[in-house]
């Protein structure tokens, strides 16, 4: 499990006051399971692709789409953002587009360049 991404104690411990108390049969771990979901959306897997360290991944969708619908992940960013850490990373948003699959075909085609120079002569 040296490559599996799991939260701090400390990290854990900010977010604990804002997860959802437990009626009769205890959750499992919260800790595993709040991981697996970040890493799951950190490198934009499926979830059936998640690492088994995590558990099953029905575990890791059925959490995160019931505690979405009732908003506990809005209510633990909100304080995440409003409380924040230790200035000892950076994060750089890491979003990208996707062209459609004919786009790489326009070039082939010579389309593209004909789509330049009229955009050029106009």
């Amino acid at each position: 499990m040296s490559d599996v991404f799991l939260l701090t104690t400390q990290q854990l411990n900010r977010i604990k006051p804002y997860l959802p108390v437990p009626h009769g049969i205890p959750r499992v771990d919260d800790r595993r399971v709040i991981s697996g979901i970040i890493y799951v959306i950190r490198y934009g897997l499926q979830w059936k692709d998640a690492p088994k360290a995590y558990g099953p991944y029905k575990t890791l969708y059925n959490r995160f789409v019931r505690w979405s619908r009732a908003g506990i992940f809005n209510k633990i960013f909100r304080e995440l953002a409003r409380q924040p850490g230790p200035r000892d990373g950076l994060m750089i948003d890491a979003t990208h587009l996707k062209a459609h699959r004919t786009a790489a075909s326009l070039l082939k085609k010579g389309q593209a360049l004909a789509v330049l120079a009229a955009r050029k002569g106009a």
